[in-house]
């Protein structure tokens, strides 16, 4: 009495441009990857590229802030590690990466 009866509709015709259809599907997940790639992946592999070539010219006496933002001169060069003079006659000892930043000489006082 109340139900109504249900029929089965017929599905519908395939289309026939299939390859394009299927390649303006993928045609917005193609364009985010390109935005994201100019936008956030190339500037920090720049940002990156920039920040190995300051702690490779690191030199004895240069003006640092290290990742604690601590102000120091460099004292002594390793391979990996670096001392870093923040008051007379104390040396902190820092890995190299962590120089966030080169300061103009003349910056930290003595």
């Amino acid at each position: 009495m109340f139900i109504s009866t249900a029929y089965a509709q017929t599905a519908p015709a395939a289309a026939a441009g299939g390859a394009e259809s299927t390649l303006m599907s993928l045609l917005p997940l193609v364009l985010m990857f390109v935005v994201l790639y100019f936008i956030m992946i190339r500037p920090q592999m720049k940002k990156q590229k920039e920040h190995k070539a300051m702690i490779e010219a690191l030199a004895k006496g240069d003006e640092v802030v290290i990742a604690g933002g601590v102000l120091g001169r460099v004292a002594k060069l390793g391979d990996s590690f670096i001392h870093v003079e923040v008051a007379n006659g104390v040396e902190l000892q820092v890995q190299r990466p962590s120089v966030v930043q080169v300061l103009p000489k003349g910056t930290f006082g003595k």
